[in-house]
């Protein structure tokens, strides 16, 4: 009774709060010592689970039009290869960077591409809050127990959105469902500067035979956060050594001392200043971005040295988030 109690004033409190969505499920049952040890290995192995080599299919549909004389996009379907890698495992937190592997022109290159950060109980999770702007935001005393967090980090390892869910088996399969999450514009939409300007979004990341799925459900909102549009994203992620992978360990090797610094950096500010501010552009994201690339590009080919390679880097995170 105690626990429904909190809930339904956790509830309650973030329904009353319009600067925060609504939560997305209700508590955890209660389990005993060893159901909760074997659901928390089982939730790790889930996660674990998404690293590997990937062919990737992205599947991308506006559908519902919320706003009167509003036409939704048509569909683009997109593909490529992807690796994704371990980069931190220490049991409640668990660090992957995903590394797209391409060709053009008979030549193999790697981009660094997007960054998920899992965490077991989390008290707080660095929330997209608007236009250039990340902060501090406590995940309710009730939801904690028995969830895990997902931080989504774009590909110069700044903040993109942040969500809190529960792993759990529907019908039989295995899914984790985020809470509503603020997210801002990806790169395909910002760059034609639409009518709408962040997301309101549910994340799904689910298990299969040969691989995962990450289902996203976008609410397009405007600036006054009315909805303009709903999208739904399936990105399908199937097991596949059908390209050079070890392009994506070549680059990872290469570059994971600098990409660790930037990594700590960033953190370093978001823990001083309760946050990140940093000024976005449509095309490459924060408007340091392509240059934290640059470097990493720069260091995998030997023509520039990690140190001074994360000197700037540093110096780059300070100057554009004071």
């Amino acid at each position: 009774m105690k626990r429904w109690t909190q809930w339904i004033g956790a509830g309650l409190l973030a329904l009353a709060c319009t600067s925060a969505p609504a939560l997305a499920d209700g508590p955890v049952p209660e389990r005993s010592a060893a159901e909760e040890k074997a659901a928390f290995e089982q939730d790790r192995a889930d996660i674990l689970a998404m690293a590997g080599d990937y062919k990737v299919r992205f599947d991308m549909q506006e559908s519902t039009p919320w706003k009167q004389g509003y036409t939704p996009l048509d569909a683009k379907v997109s593909g490529g290869h992807e690796s994704v890698r371990v980069v931190e495992d220490t049991g409640r937190k668990i660090i992957l960077q995903h590394l797209l592997v391409a060709e053009h022109g008979g030549t193999t290159f790697v981009i660094k591409h997007w960054r998920q950060d899992w965490e077991y109980e989390p008290d707080r999770i660095l929330a997209y809050t608007g236009p250039n702007s990340w902060k501090w935001e406590e995940v309710p005393e009730a939801f904690r127990q028995g969830r895990w967090s997902q931080t989504v980090y774009q590909v110069d390892d700044s903040p993109r959105y942040a969500g809190w869910g529960r792993w759990e088996t529907v019908g039989g399969v295995r899914r984790w469902r985020s809470s509503w999450t603020w997210r801002p514009l990806a790169r395909r939409d910002a760059v034609r500067h639409p009518v709408y300007d962040r997301y309101l979004a549910i994340n799904r990341h689910q298990p299969t035979p040969d691989g995962w799925i990450h289902w996203q459900d976008n609410m397009k909102m405007d600036g006054e956060d009315t909805p303009i549009v709903q999208e739904y994203v399936l990105n399908t992620y199937t097991r596949s050594s059908d390209y050079p992978t070890e392009a994506a360990d070549h680059y990872w090797k290469a570059t994971s001392d600098y990409w660790a610094a930037i990594r700590a950096e960033w953190d370093r500010v978001a823990e001083a200043n309760g946050g990140i501010t940093i000024e976005e552009e449509a095309e490459t994201g924060t408007v340091i971005s392509a240059r934290l690339l640059e470097m990493g590009s720069a260091i995998e080919a030997g023509d520039l040295s990690t140190e001074k390679a994360i000197a700037e880097g540093v110096r780059l995170i300070r100057e554009h988030t004071s």
